[in-house]
């Protein structure tokens, strides 16, 4: 889609408002590629002047509220995507549409604003974590559940023992522990 300047705009929207020149030759002279174009500045232009053509150098932020009116307008009278842009003094009627679209897909959620820019590192992070655990293949997976099994099991046999003979199983352990503490000490 080109971009047309202010003064084209309004050169174009008078020769079709002073002369007897349609859009069609219009926009085969100016080389526009859809007379709907034409119309649309025309319709603009007759309602807000030349703010009407303007293109805004910032964006404007609509609340939904704003939003569900224009669409609520839009079904009780029927009116266009140009009518109801100009009767609510906006001079872009692709934006309701993309209202519009977004609000029988999503519901009054989709309409309100989202926030802009890249998520935080820290997020990031995260996700790329969760997702090499995910990216196990299968041979991995059943490593993992092998060794896990195998601890499972050795824990087991140590609580059984200690259940059947908690005296046995301490003095067992408690030598091991003393002989170790003992070869660290005699360095």
């Amino acid at each position: 889609m080109a971009k047309y300047s202010d003064d084209f705009k309004l050169k174009v929207v008078k020769e079709y408002l002073e002369g007897p020149v349609g859009c069609d030759l219009l926009a085969k002279k100016y080389e526009v590629p859809n007379k709907s174009q034409i119309r649309r500045w025309v319709n603009a232009y007759k309602a807000l002047g030349k703010d009407g053509l303007r293109r805004k150098r910032s964006k404007t932020v609509y609340p939904v509220q704003f939003k569900l009116d224009v669409l609520n307008f839009i079904r009780q009278t029927g009116a266009s995507y140009n009518e109801a842009a100009i009767e609510f003094q906006m001079n872009n009627p692709s934006l309701i549409t993309t209202w519009m679209k977004t609000f029988l897909n999503e519901g009054i959620e989709g309409l309100k604003e989202k926030p802009k820019g890249r998520p935080p590192m820290s997020g990031k992070r995260k996700t790329k974590q969760s997702k090499q655990k995910k990216g196990l293949s299968r041979e991995e997976q059943l490593e993992r559940e092998n060794e896990l099994l195998r601890l499972e099991n050795a824990y087991l046999k140590k609580l059984k023992a200690f259940q059947e003979n908690p005296n046995a199983y301490l003095e067992k352990h408690k030598q091991s522990w003393h002989s170790n503490s003992k070869k660290k000490g005699s360095n």
